[in-house]
Protein backbone atom coordinates (compact mmCIF):
# COMPACT_ATOMS: atom_id res chain seq x y z
CA UNK A 1 0.00 0.00 0.00
CA UNK A 2 1.17 3.51 -1.28
CA UNK A 3 2.33 5.58 1.75
CA UNK A 4 2.65 8.79 -0.20
CA UNK A 5 0.22 10.46 -2.44
CA UNK A 6 1.50 13.65 -4.81
CA UNK A 7 -1.94 15.60 -5.88
CA UNK A 8 -1.97 17.71 -8.94
CA UNK A 9 -4.04 20.25 -9.76
CA UNK A 10 -4.87 19.93 -14.14
CA UNK A 11 -5.52 23.23 -16.02
CA UNK A 12 -2.42 25.17 -15.96
CA UNK A 13 -1.07 23.20 -13.64
CA UNK A 14 -0.50 19.72 -15.31
CA UNK A 15 -1.75 20.63 -18.57
CA UNK A 16 -0.64 24.06 -19.83
CA UNK A 17 -4.49 24.90 -20.76
CA UNK A 18 -7.76 24.53 -19.26
CA UNK A 19 -8.94 21.51 -20.30
CA UNK A 20 -13.16 22.67 -20.30
CA UNK A 21 -12.48 25.95 -22.64
CA UNK A 22 -9.77 23.61 -24.37
CA UNK A 23 -12.83 21.34 -25.50
CA UNK A 24 -15.38 23.75 -25.65
CA UNK A 25 -13.80 25.62 -28.45
CA UNK A 26 -12.93 21.83 -30.19
CA UNK A 27 -16.45 21.34 -29.88
CA UNK A 28 -17.59 24.31 -30.88
CA UNK A 29 -15.33 24.52 -34.09
CA UNK A 30 -17.48 22.06 -35.75
CA UNK A 31 -15.19 19.34 -35.47
CA UNK A 32 -17.98 16.95 -33.35
CA UNK A 33 -20.50 19.25 -34.41
CA UNK A 34 -20.76 20.58 -30.52
CA UNK A 35 -22.30 23.76 -28.80
CA UNK A 36 -22.53 26.93 -30.57
CA UNK A 37 -23.86 29.08 -26.92
CA UNK A 38 -21.33 31.29 -25.90
CA UNK A 39 -18.79 30.09 -23.26
CA UNK A 40 -19.27 31.82 -19.77
CA UNK A 41 -16.34 32.96 -17.71
CA UNK A 42 -17.36 36.30 -16.18
CA UNK A 43 -19.62 37.52 -13.66
CA UNK A 44 -20.46 34.69 -11.16
CA UNK A 45 -18.10 32.59 -8.38
CA UNK A 46 -15.77 29.73 -10.14
CA UNK A 47 -18.20 27.31 -8.60
CA UNK A 48 -21.61 28.74 -9.93
CA UNK A 49 -19.69 29.37 -13.36
CA UNK A 50 -18.66 25.70 -13.21
CA UNK A 51 -21.74 24.41 -13.04
CA UNK A 52 -22.99 26.60 -15.75
CA UNK A 53 -20.76 25.07 -18.06
CA UNK A 54 -22.03 21.86 -17.52
CA UNK A 55 -25.66 22.86 -17.87
CA UNK A 56 -24.67 23.05 -21.54
CA UNK A 57 -24.07 19.21 -22.07
CA UNK A 58 -27.96 18.53 -20.69
CA UNK A 59 -29.30 16.01 -23.65
CA UNK A 60 -25.64 14.38 -25.01
CA UNK A 61 -25.23 10.95 -24.32
CA UNK A 62 -22.73 9.97 -22.26
CA UNK A 63 -20.59 7.51 -24.33
CA UNK A 64 -20.59 10.58 -27.19
CA UNK A 65 -19.18 12.73 -25.02
CA UNK A 66 -16.56 10.44 -24.12
CA UNK A 67 -15.84 9.94 -27.46
CA UNK A 68 -15.42 13.26 -28.63
CA UNK A 69 -13.48 13.84 -25.39
CA UNK A 70 -11.02 11.53 -27.07
CA UNK A 71 -10.99 13.17 -29.85
CA UNK A 72 -10.24 16.26 -28.69
CA UNK A 73 -7.26 15.04 -26.30
CA UNK A 74 -5.55 13.27 -29.01
CA UNK A 75 -5.56 16.29 -31.38
CA UNK A 76 -4.87 18.78 -28.27
CA UNK A 77 -1.57 15.93 -26.99
CA UNK A 78 0.38 16.19 -30.39
CA UNK A 79 0.57 19.97 -29.66
CA UNK A 80 4.52 21.16 -28.77
CA UNK A 81 3.25 22.82 -25.43
CA UNK A 82 0.21 20.41 -24.44
CA UNK A 83 1.85 20.40 -20.59
CA UNK A 84 3.73 22.26 -17.92
CA UNK A 85 7.37 20.65 -18.35
CA UNK A 86 8.06 20.80 -14.69
CA UNK A 87 5.61 19.90 -13.47
CA UNK A 88 5.47 16.42 -15.40
CA UNK A 89 8.96 16.27 -14.79
CA UNK A 90 7.61 15.71 -11.44
CA UNK A 91 5.07 13.55 -11.73
CA UNK A 92 7.35 11.06 -13.61
CA UNK A 93 9.54 11.44 -10.40
CA UNK A 94 6.51 10.32 -8.18
CA UNK A 95 6.00 7.17 -10.27
CA UNK A 96 9.73 6.70 -9.87
CA UNK A 97 9.64 6.56 -6.42
CA UNK A 98 6.45 4.22 -5.83
CA UNK A 99 3.90 7.33 -5.16
CA UNK A 100 0.40 7.32 -6.31
CA UNK A 101 -0.73 10.30 -8.14
CA UNK A 102 -3.96 11.97 -8.33
CA UNK A 103 -5.72 14.64 -9.99
CA UNK A 104 -8.03 17.57 -8.47
CA UNK A 105 -9.75 19.35 -11.09
CA UNK A 106 -12.87 21.59 -11.44
CA UNK A 107 -12.95 19.88 -14.53
CA UNK A 108 -14.96 16.61 -15.20
CA UNK A 109 -14.06 12.78 -15.10
CA UNK A 110 -15.19 12.22 -18.29
CA UNK A 111 -12.60 15.18 -19.88
CA UNK A 112 -10.17 14.04 -17.47
CA UNK A 113 -10.04 10.37 -18.19
CA UNK A 114 -7.87 10.73 -21.38
CA UNK A 115 -4.90 12.72 -19.35
CA UNK A 116 -5.32 10.21 -16.27
CA UNK A 117 -4.49 7.16 -18.16
CA UNK A 118 -1.61 9.25 -20.42
CA UNK A 119 -0.06 10.00 -16.96
CA UNK A 120 -0.97 6.95 -15.18
CA UNK A 121 -3.23 8.12 -12.37
CA UNK A 122 -4.18 6.37 -9.59
CA UNK A 123 -7.51 8.67 -8.05
CA UNK A 124 -9.08 11.47 -9.95
CA UNK A 125 -11.03 14.12 -7.84
CA UNK A 126 -13.08 15.73 -10.05
CA UNK A 127 -16.89 17.12 -10.79
CA UNK A 128 -19.04 14.60 -11.69
CA UNK A 129 -21.71 15.04 -14.61
CA UNK A 130 -24.75 13.29 -13.93
CA UNK A 131 -26.91 10.84 -15.95
CA UNK A 132 -30.35 9.62 -16.20
CA UNK A 133 -31.51 6.15 -16.15
CA UNK A 134 -30.75 5.95 -20.46
CA UNK A 135 -27.13 7.46 -19.77
CA UNK A 136 -28.35 10.52 -20.99
CA UNK A 137 -26.31 13.58 -19.29
CA UNK A 138 -28.86 15.62 -17.62
CA UNK A 139 -26.58 19.30 -17.59
CA UNK A 140 -26.19 18.63 -13.39
CA UNK A 141 -23.55 17.68 -11.73
CA UNK A 142 -23.02 16.15 -8.22
CA UNK A 143 -20.59 18.78 -6.79
CA UNK A 144 -18.30 20.98 -8.29
CA UNK A 145 -14.99 20.84 -7.19
CA UNK A 146 -13.51 24.10 -6.42
CA UNK A 147 -11.58 25.64 -3.85
CA UNK A 148 -12.47 23.97 -0.36
CA UNK A 149 -13.93 20.94 -2.17
CA UNK A 150 -10.62 19.84 -3.49
CA UNK A 151 -9.05 19.59 0.25
CA UNK A 152 -12.47 17.67 1.21
CA UNK A 153 -11.92 15.18 -1.45
CA UNK A 154 -7.94 14.64 -0.60
CA UNK A 155 -9.12 14.79 3.13
CA UNK A 156 -11.40 11.59 2.32
CA UNK A 157 -8.59 9.83 0.17
CA UNK A 158 -6.03 10.00 2.63
CA UNK A 159 -8.84 9.14 5.44
CA UNK A 160 -9.66 5.76 3.55
CA UNK A 161 -6.31 4.59 2.24
CA UNK A 162 -4.34 5.83 5.12
CA UNK A 163 -1.78 7.55 4.29
CA UNK A 164 -0.69 11.03 6.00
CA UNK A 165 -0.85 14.06 5.10
CA UNK A 166 2.23 15.34 5.91
CA UNK A 167 4.04 13.02 3.70
CA UNK A 168 2.13 14.30 0.84
CA UNK A 169 2.85 16.57 -2.45
CA UNK A 170 0.35 18.87 -3.86
CA UNK A 171 0.86 20.94 -6.91
CA UNK A 172 -1.00 23.87 -8.15
CA UNK A 173 -1.44 27.48 -9.51
CA UNK A 174 -4.34 29.38 -8.68
CA UNK A 175 -5.28 31.55 -5.43
CA UNK A 176 -8.59 28.99 -4.74
CA UNK A 177 -6.14 26.05 -4.34
CA UNK A 178 -4.74 27.28 -1.43
CA UNK A 179 -6.33 25.25 0.78
CA UNK A 180 -4.94 22.31 -1.50
CA UNK A 181 -1.65 23.07 -1.02
CA UNK A 182 -1.56 24.03 2.66
CA UNK A 183 -2.70 20.61 4.16
CA UNK A 184 0.21 18.57 2.90
CA UNK A 185 3.55 18.52 3.62
CA UNK A 186 5.20 18.94 0.75
CA UNK A 187 3.34 21.65 -1.61
CA UNK A 188 4.64 23.55 -4.55
CA UNK A 189 3.06 26.23 -6.52
CA UNK A 190 3.21 26.17 -10.32
CA UNK A 191 3.47 29.80 -11.65
CA UNK A 192 3.22 33.05 -10.36
CA UNK A 193 0.25 33.76 -8.65
CA UNK A 194 0.44 36.62 -6.29
CA UNK A 195 -1.60 35.15 -3.45
CA UNK A 196 0.05 31.82 -3.59
CA UNK A 197 3.36 33.35 -4.30
CA UNK A 198 3.41 35.91 -1.01
CA UNK A 199 2.72 32.37 1.10
CA UNK A 200 4.37 30.00 -0.65
CA UNK A 201 7.53 32.72 0.01
CA UNK A 202 6.73 32.88 3.61
CA UNK A 203 6.14 29.10 4.32
CA UNK A 204 9.60 28.20 2.45
CA UNK A 205 7.39 26.05 -0.11
CA UNK A 206 8.88 24.81 -3.66
CA UNK A 207 8.59 27.06 -6.87
CA UNK A 208 8.16 25.21 -10.52
CA UNK A 209 7.45 27.25 -13.14
CA UNK A 210 4.56 27.44 -15.96
CA UNK A 211 7.42 26.75 -18.71
CA UNK A 212 5.49 24.62 -21.48
CA UNK A 213 6.29 21.14 -23.24
CA UNK A 214 5.34 18.48 -25.43
CA UNK A 215 3.12 15.49 -23.82
CA UNK A 216 4.95 12.86 -22.03
CA UNK A 217 7.65 10.97 -24.98
CA UNK A 218 6.47 7.50 -26.12
CA UNK A 219 2.45 7.67 -25.31
CA UNK A 220 1.92 4.27 -23.47
CA UNK A 221 5.50 3.52 -22.21
CA UNK A 222 6.87 5.87 -20.61
CA UNK A 223 4.32 6.60 -18.06
CA UNK A 224 3.96 3.50 -15.29
CA UNK A 225 0.23 2.45 -15.38
CA UNK A 226 -2.04 3.69 -12.87
CA UNK A 227 -5.62 3.76 -13.07
CA UNK A 228 -5.58 0.76 -15.59
CA UNK A 229 -2.47 -1.12 -13.91
CA UNK A 230 -0.28 -2.02 -11.01
CA UNK A 231 1.29 1.20 -9.64
CA UNK A 232 4.92 0.75 -9.71
CA UNK A 233 6.54 -0.25 -6.15
CA UNK A 234 9.54 1.27 -4.10
CA UNK A 235 10.24 3.70 -2.08
CA UNK A 236 11.33 7.72 -1.94
CA UNK A 237 12.38 10.67 -0.48
CA UNK A 238 12.16 13.96 -1.71
CA UNK A 239 11.08 14.10 -4.98
CA UNK A 240 13.46 16.51 -7.79
CA UNK A 241 11.68 18.67 -10.26
CA UNK A 242 12.85 16.44 -13.02
CA UNK A 243 13.26 16.67 -16.77
CA UNK A 244 10.62 15.23 -18.94
CA UNK A 245 12.21 12.78 -20.79
CA UNK A 246 12.81 13.43 -25.13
Amino acid sequence: MTRVIAFFDVDETLLAAKSMVSFWHFRSAGRTGGPRATLRTTGADRATLNRAYFEHFAGVPAARLEEEVRHWYAAYRRGPEAFLSQVLGALLAHHGAGHDVALVSGSSTALLAPVAEEVGAHHVLATEQLTDAAGVLTGAVRRSVIGPVKEELMADLLDRTGVCARDCYAYADHAGDLPMLAMVGHPAVVGDDPVLTRHGKAAGWRFLTARRGPAPTGRGGSVPAGRGGAAPTGRGGSVPTGVVPS
